[in-house]
């Protein structure tokens, strides 16, 4: 999975063993545009080793990644120092994809134990549990912007 910030300063992708790369499109393309023949800033193990790294979003005001794995968690990282900031672990089986709300406050989550959850981030707790499918919730989608 791959994702660029909205201010173009963080690229980053995950593999299937849980790690996570980290490039700066701005600073190691030299105007040329290609950072990725480029070795990553940053290189870490997202997800416990065993795990697979299923997806990476970047928050809408750039300050978090969230990445999704088969662990059954969503993580969330701080963009300035690569630390972890919260572990969202309520879901029982993978979470395949994860989706912020325009101010960067939420998270909806879609897991293989046939649920969607919605996630305060200021809190870490689960706000809504959306039931009702018969399997695998493999994607999920937000628009809470005005226009």
């Amino acid at each position: 999975a791959l994702d660029i910030s909205e201010d173009s300063r963080t690229f980053v992708a995950v593999s299937n063993h849980g790690t996570t790369y980290i490039w700066d499109p701005i600073s190691q393309s030299a105007g040329t545009g290609d950072f990725l023949s480029e070795d990553p800033l940053l290189k870490f193990r997202a997800h416990p080793p065993g795990s697979y790294c299923l997806h990476a979003k970047i928050s809408p005001d750039c300050r978090s990644l969230c990445t999704t794995g088969s662990d059954g968690s969503a993580r969330l990282w701080d963009t300035t120092t690569w630390e972890l900031q919260q572990n969202l672990n309520a879901h029982t089986k993978w979470v395949w994809d994860a989706a912020f709300c325009a101010d960067s406050s939420y998270l909806v989550t879609a897991s293989s134990d046939a649920t969607a959850r919605l996630w305060n981030l200021r809190t870490g707790d689960v706000v809504r549990q959306y039931h009702g499918h018969q399997s695998a919730v493999t994607c999920v989608a937000l628009n809470d912007s005005s226009v």
